[in-house]
């Protein structure tokens, strides 16, 4: 299996709570039908795409892929694993793997269903595409301002 990377935390949190990949691990473990297969293969594929990529758990129970902000989440549910793409409305789709979320101003998602498959080569483009997003508005943010010494007259 991969060997995600976990943001850190501080040593008391880590000695008492699972980190954000082995919770990942867990869901994927309890999922004992498709939808953990399906969130398996799709780790496995952003992984493929950055191995530097963050894992978090977030809103109480989520896997989040990170790199630079939110890549995309891995949510499930009794018919589907919803990949939501933080700011998906931004990311060219070519190949229409976007099936639903498609009425917001920011985020998509692709709903996958049992039996489906995802095309990996689609896949693995909207998450470089993702990447360079999130790089592009992290160089493209201002420096925070430093308080000037006053100058007196």
């Amino acid at each position: 299996m991969i060997q995600p990377n976990a943001r850190s935390t501080p040593r008391a949190a880590m000695a008492s709570e699972p980190s954000a990949s082995q919770q990942i691990d867990a869901r994927i473990q309890s999922l004992e039908d498709w939808r953990g297969e399906a969130l398996s293969r799709i780790r496995a594929l952003v992984h493929q795409v950055d191995p530097d990529v963050v894992e978090t758990w977030k809103w109480r129970g989520v896997p989040v892929w990170e790199h630079h902000g939110i890549l995309c989440t891995g949510e499930t549910y009794k018919a589907a694993v919803k990949l939501t793409f933080a700011k998906g409305a931004s990311l060219p789709d070519p190949n229409g793997l976007f099936n639903a979320s498609l009425e917001g101003n920011t985020r998509r998602a692709i709903d996958l269903h049992e039996g489906d498959t995802i095309n990996a080569t689609a896949f693995k483009a909207l998450i470089r595409a993702a990447m360079a997003l999130n790089r592009a508005a992290r160089t493209a943010a201002p420096a925070p301002r430093r308080n000037a010494p006053r100058r007196s007259a």
